[in-house]
């Protein structure tokens, strides 16, 4: 970070003739906002003096405090590489300010570096890395999307079974140029379904890259005409798409993750933070699972964790260490899903792991066993629990746990709530098509 001065980003835009600036952030719900400019406002834009109205942005401030400012991280600048070669659009993402130079403390990037903050106060810093998963779906003639998935191909097949290798591939290469280190990409398990792996980095990197790479990915898409989608569940019968979250603590240079006279590897500090988020799952679900599809994808059967629990190697638990140790000892937490907002999600992770280190939390032993095969009793006589099936359950957990109110802010966690709620009942007030098919006759 702090890499890139204003006379470099003046000089970059100049030499690669960028014509078109987007100043980009990112709003509750997680979703990409921006304010174009051109060349002749970049220095108003270096000196943070580039204003949006506030009001308009779901989750920021009501009308009579609408203005606030964008300052742009200097070291987001990236050129956009699908855009035309004559002429080129770049990109910063936005820190969000208000009038009186203040961080406004309702932006979701303001969120996770709060909690950041706090991590390296404790010596902590942060890595995450998470692999997302979309579905690619064909347009009509209309440019509008249909449910006629692009392929039937199954997890790991190749062209031409695959037909989403070229529209993959350039997404790869596009990733790439925009600073990616990309690890690996296929075909997931449902037909139309992809996966992209990039490389983990620091939590705050990561979420800006989240961003980017929906944006690439959807942009990409378009061009092959398809539409990528990151809702968490579009087909039903059929696998969903998660977010898996890989992450580790680094301290004095070193992963605090790992010792090698544990018997799996793991030192204390991995422990408390594994029993951190399991104590706090349920009470942070809303955020990493915040739509009422979310909870779709969150049932036994299709892969999805259900169940808190944990595991060394196991896949049915909600909290998995994968096998590798050293410097590569990690946690992967598996019921995120792509809907999030990856700010808020990665910040109310962190802090529920980082209340299990305070509190010197142990987990419950791990567990080896297959939970989707146990029975009810067996699973109560565990004390494993079951994640919310609803958003109306999370949201109920949510309000339920100070740590929710404590790392969203006052402002954030009740006008998260307001519009979830708000979602939740016209989902529920809504009459579906299973209904009309299920009642319509019979009755």
């Amino acid at each position: 970070m702090g890499i890139l001065s204003k006379a470099d980003i003046a000089k970059l835009v100049k030499e690669n003739d960028v014509r078109f600036i987007r100043l980009q952030f990112t709003d509750m719900f997680g979703l990409l906002k921006n304010v174009a400019i051109t060349p002749s406002q970049l220095d108003k834009c270096l000196d943070d003096k580039c204003m949006i109205d506030g009001s308009s942005i779901e989750g920021f401030v009501r009308i009579e405090e609408s203005d606030m400012y964008l300052r742009p991280d200097l070291d987001s600048f990236a050129i956009l590489p699908w855009r035309p070669q004559q002429g080129k659009v770049a990109r910063f993402i936005c820190d969000i300010y208000t009038p009186d130079g203040a961080a406004f403390e309702g932006s979701p990037r303001r969120i996770l570096a709060r909690q950041l903050e706090r991590a390296k106060k404790m010596g902590y810093t942060f890595n995450v890395g998470p692999e997302l998963e979309f579905f690619l779906f064909r347009l009509d003639e209309a440019g509008n999307p249909t449910m006629e998935t692009h392929d039937d191909a199954g997890y790991f097949d190749l062209g031409p079974t695959d037909m989403g290798e070229n529209a993959r591939r350039e997404m790869v290469l596009a990733l790439e140029q925009m600073g990616f280190e990309i690890e690996a990409s296929h075909h997931e398990v449902a037909p139309g379904q992809h996966e992209i792996d990039f490389r983990f980095d620091d939590a705050l990197v990561t979420a800006d890259r989240v961003m980017t790479f929906k944006f690439a990915v959807k942009t990409i898409a378009q061009r092959h005409g398809l539409h990528a989608t990151f809702m968490a569940k579009p087909i039903a019968g059929v696998n969903g798409s998660g977010m898996h979250t890989n992450m580790s603590l680094m301290k004095d240079g070193k992963n605090a993750f790992y010792d090698e006279k544990d018997g799996i590897g793991l030192s204390p500090v991995a422990r408390s933070f594994v029993a951190g988020i399991l104590s706090h799952m349920r009470g942070i679900a809303a955020v990493t699972n915040p739509t009422v599809n979310s909870y779709k994808r969150l049932v036994p059967g299709y892969e999805a964790p259900v169940y808190i629990a944990w595991s060394p190697a196991n896949r049915s638990p909600l909290v998995r260490i994968p096998a590798a140790r050293g410097k590569s000892t990690r946690i992967e937490l598996r019921c995120p899903d792509p809907t999030c907002n990856p700010y808020l999600s990665f910040a109310i992770i962190l802090a529920a792991g980082l209340d299990g280190i305070e509190r010197g939390l142990t987990p419950p032993e791990p567990l080896d066993r297959n939970i989707f095969k146990m029975t009810a009793e067996e699973r109560l006589s565990s004390g494993i629990q079951s994640l919310p099936g609803s958003l109306e359950e999370a949201l109920a957990c949510m309000k339920s746990d100070p740590l929710a109110r404590e790392v969203l802010g006052d402002h954030v966690f009740e006008r998260f709530i307001e519009a979830k709620e708000r979602e939740w009942d016209e989902y529920r007030t809504r009459v579906t098509p299973w209904e009309l098919e299920s009642c319509l006759t019979k009755y």
